[in-house]
């Protein structure tokens, strides 16, 4: 019984670790990520790792707004 509630403890928490968010776009796309988009300063774009853990990057003149889901 107790191995079963960290069990369950510890799936929770990872769990909660990993938020999905959407990208909503200028032009009324909307773009699924796998935690919350980063603004590199640098070349001004959003870097993110899609639904399917690739590594994506879009223009941040692109983006209309980030929501978390």
């Amino acid at each position: 019984m107790k191995q079963l509630l960290i069990a369950l403890l510890c799936a929770t928490a990872l769990a909660g670790c990993s938020s999905e968010y959407l990208i909503s776009t200028n032009d009324g796309q909307l773009i699924a990520t796998d935690g919350r988009p980063k603004l590199d300063p640098d070349s001004d774009m959003y870097i993110f790792e899609d639904t399917e853990g690739r590594e994506q990057a879009i223009p941040a003149t692109s983006v209309k707004q980030v929501i978390e889901r």
